[in-house]
């Protein structure tokens, strides 16, 4: 026997781009597009009632088969407020009415941030035959998913290392991945696949890249190709804000070494440091070339360089010249 669609769905989890882009799918399935808006309901979580919800969804459709009801942020805003009376009265109205939800209702939760296994209407989805729920996580490997998106979404190719480069870059922030794929894939026409150069050329973020190539230099006491890096920055940005990724980037790799010195996993190492355990990977693997003294040493100099600057005792370019040059030595 074929399944009943489901009448509500809790989508929830930190990975707001595939969320919203399964919200946008559902609406997309509401079939011709002046008609579904006509049968489509947009609330913001924290300011309709569950009554209200509940009635938006049972009401008749228009000319359709079916009725979406989107609402933002109405889960998590219930178990915030906690065990309060009200909160409860409004989720044991929400759990009666969903289970009653006429054949026609698409009632859609969507969250940004992962619910409790506890919370009552995620548990309703998870066992009434009626409901949906996914929870929706950054993925594990960026550099899979951009090679997967730019194949299935803009049907062009991008190598390994471009793709490598862009994860780096954008983190896990899906929505400025997919805009710089948009971007590159424009480029490109599809003729041939996106090159590292190519994202070097386009992507705004790739600064913070290049950081992590002189940093590797650094380690290999290549001066001559640190100074060659941070002159291609420098033609790119202002000293400053180079300067300032520069001591982001050394202060992860002394709190790395820390941390690994420490007896850390490096496997865990990416919520120790607060970054996404693809940039972790990079850290842990740069701090390692350094002992825990090279790298207070260091951050030292770079706190002295940059009240140096900041006092005009030395011109900013220049200061990153001596700071490169001094530390790849």
């Amino acid at each position: 026997m074929t399944r009943s669609a489901p009448t509500f769905y809790v989508l929830h989890g930190p990975d707001e781009f595939s969320c919203r882009a399964q919200v946008q799918a559902l609406r997309e399935h509401m079939g011709e597009p002046s008609l579904a808006e006509l049968n489509t309901v947009v609330f913001d979580g924290r300011e309709v009632s569950a009554a209200d919800v509940l009635a938006a969804a049972s009401a008749t459709p228009f000319l359709a088969d079916k009725r979406l009801v989107i609402v933002e942020g109405m889960l998590s805003w219930l178990a915030r407020r906690g065990g309060g009376k009200a909160a409860r009265d409004e989720l044991d109205t929400l759990a009666s009415g969903l289970v009653q939800l006429p054949a026609w209702a698409r009632v859609v939760f969507f969250e940004t941030e992962t619910l409790p296994d506890s919370h009552p209407i995620l548990q309703l989805a998870r066992s009434e035959p009626t409901g949906y729920h996914k929870l929706f996580e950054p993925p594990r490997n960026p550099t899979r998913w951009i090679i997967e998106r730019a194949r299935s979404v803009y049907g062009v190719a991008i190598e390994q290392a471009a793709a490598t480069a862009l994860a780096l870059v954008v983190g896990d922030d899906l929505h400025a991945a997919d805009n710089e794929l948009a971007k590159l894939a424009a480029y490109t026409g599809g003729e041939r696949p996106i090159t590292e150069a190519d994202v070097a050329l386009l992507t705004p973020y790739v600064a913070e890249a290049n950081i992590f190539d002189m940093v590797d230099a650094l380690g290999r006491r290549d001066s001559r190709a640190a100074l060659s890096l941070l002159h291609r920055l420098l033609r790119e940005d202002d000293p400053l804000p180079i300067f300032g990724m520069i001591v982001r980037q050394f202060r992860l790799l002394l709190l790395a070494r820390e941390y690994l010195d420490a007896g850390g996993s490096p496997r865990q190492a990416g919520a120790a440091l607060g970054v996404h355990p693809y940039v972790a990977e990079k850290v842990v693997g740069q701090a390692r070339v350094f002992t825990l003294e090279q790298l207070e040493a260091i951050y030292r100099h770079l706190l002295d360089t940059d009240v140096a600057i900041k006092t005009g005792k030395v011109d900013a370019a220049l200061a990153l010249d001596l700071l490169v040059a001094g530390v790849g030595s």
